[in-house]
């Protein structure tokens, strides 16, 4: 008897086949053709562009993505392979692509080549598999932004901000928050007019972006305009430029206002006299009488408006006589009265004008909440309510006896002093200046810098920066009670003089 034998002993041998064209032996398959006379036979690349071209812009280094979009890629990134691999996105269809890959070609030669792995079936179900090169040119085009950036009267939008004021304080603590959070890293071009700030942007998308952020930090309102450029009928499309007006509310620190009745009473039955004690996000008031603190905000603001009754010019400068605080147990308190501000002191003051030392005996005496900084024998800045001729109504309608005969503001410290011994600097935003008092200006931006050392609220938000010409120049030894930025508080301004290699390089400041 004879016995089969087991299967998984058994081993079967595949024949081959003679190539119908060549004759060659070849595995079977179902063209019964090799795989060098099927290439001959079929082009499964046909269809597909071996050339093509990519639009640069050398300004801002970008590559066009059609139809109008701008992308920003690095060379032989996967951003770049899949704008490249969109140019052939309809050919690419009729076939499996397997892989895709950049093949090195020198960076200056304006040339980027891919290298492509596809597979197709062809004759009877057979799947041929082939590598080729599509190359690309690269060629130089401007986009729209740099072509607005260029002709630089060229915009789509404006943001006007304005502030009724004669001194720019406050703008000049806008500029820094700008600067900080690179808010115009967006714009064509910033003018500098006499009220205010100019910011021109080339979309209107851009432009609202800027005016959400203004809102953000400081107390405003804005109207939008438009105006009619150019019609298409036929498209029924519109060309228009946009204009937005910016407006800060008319206040800035150090200013005394008088508060109208109605909001004196909802802030917490404050005195209608107060004080600004900064312009941030709201208005910061305090009573100089109670140190009553409150924040008017801008829709309230807007709805209840007030100016303030002099500008900082119109101070006095008084001496100070005598100092005496008042005792928590000492001071009048009133029903439903708001928070009281803990770094300020309460004292009784008596004062004389420092034009009228050694002329006459005028004294005054008024409550202030300076009574943290002040001892006789000071300097201080007043408004000097009893002689003054303000066209208020609110003021105008307070009775007599509800009105201090001095307002005392600030400490005046010795200027000369204080700039001599300053070590830090702003960075400053650039702009396009028109004819204006730049007397004036640098007056109002010494004042803003002498803000900033006097209040840590104030400066918080604003970098500041060393400033090595002057770290190296040693202090004032004299005992001087002036306030100072502490050099924890200063940023190092980054200076690139040298390149990666060593050697110098382009000198380059890091805004």
């Amino acid at each position: 008897m004879e016995y089969l034998p087991e299967a998984d002993t058994v081993s079967f041998t595949q024949g081959n086949i003679l190539c119908c064209q060549c004759g060659v032996p070849i595995q079977p398959n179902p063209a019964n053709m090799c795989v060098a006379c099927l290439r001959t036979q079929v082009d499964i690349t046909e269809g597909i562009p071996k050339q093509g071209v990519l639009h640069f812009c050398r300004n801002c280094e970008r590559y066009l993505q059609p139809p109008t979009q701008w992308v920003a890629c690095a060379l032989e990134s996967r951003e770049l392979l899949t704008l490249c691999l969109k140019k052939l996105k309809a050919p690419l269809t009729k076939v499996h692509l397997i892989d895709a890959g950049f093949v090195w070609t020198e960076p200056h030669s304006k040339r980027i080549k891919l290298k492509l792995t596809i597979q197709k079936e062809v004759v009877n179900g057979a799947i041929l598999q082939q590598v080729f090169v599509v190359e690309f040119v690269v060629s130089n085009q401007m986009c729209e932004d740099c072509h607005r950036v260029e002709a630089k009267d060229y915009w789509k939008a404006v943001v006007q901000v304005r502030q009724k004021t004669s001194h720019k304080k406050t703008m000049f603590y806008l500029e820094q928050l700008i600067l900080k959070y690179k808010a115009h890293s967006n714009t064509l071009s910033i003018k500098e007019v006499s009220d205010g700030i100019d910011f021109f942007y080339a979309t209107k998308q851009d432009a609202k972006k800027f005016v959400d952020f203004l809102q953000a930090v400081v107390p405003c309102r804005y109207k939008t305009s438009e105006k009619l450029l150019s019609h298409d009928v036929k498209n029924n499309t519109y060309n228009y430029k946009s204009t937005f007006s910016v407006e800060i509310v008319p206040v800035c620190k150090d200013n005394i206002v008088c508060l109208p009745p109605k909001l004196a009473q909802q802030l917490g039955n404050l005195n209608q006299i107060c004080v600004c004690l900064r312009v941030s996000t709201t208005v910061h008031i305090i009573d100089p009488s109670t140190l009553q603190i409150a924040d008017v905000t801008a829709p309230i603001f807007w709805r209840t408006p007030f100016q303030s009754l002099c500008e900082p010019r119109q101070l006095t400068e008084y001496m100070v006589l005598e100092v005496e605080p008042i005792r928590h147990h000492d001071r009048v308190h009133v029903a439903g009265e708001g928070a009281k501000s803990q770094k300020h002191l309460l004292a009784d003051v008596w004062v004389a004008r420092c034009s009228d030392l050694g002329m006459n005996d005028s004294q005054y005496h008024c409550r202030t909440h300076l009574g943290h900084l002040l001892k006789a024998g000071d300097l201080v800045h007043g408004f000097d309510l009893s002689n003054a001729n303000v066209n208020n109504d609110f003021l105008n309608k307070m009775k007599p006896d509800r009105l201090p005969d001095v307002v005392l503001v600030k400490k005046v410290f010795d200027k000369s002093k204080r700039h001599r011994r300053r070590n830090w600097k702003l960075k400053r935003l650039a702009k396009e200046l028109e004819t204006m008092d730049t007397d004036s200006m640098e007056r109002d931006y010494s004042e803003f810098l002498e803000d900033l050392e006097e209040d840590p609220l104030y400066r918080k938000d604003v970098n500041i920066y060393r400033d090595a010409e002057k770290l190296a120049v040693e202090s004032d030894t004299e005992d001087d009670d002036a306030p100072r930025i502490s050099l924890q508080e200063m940023l190092e301004d980054l200076h690139i003089s040298e390149d990666a290699t060593g050697g110098e390089g382009a000198e380059m400041m890091m805004d």
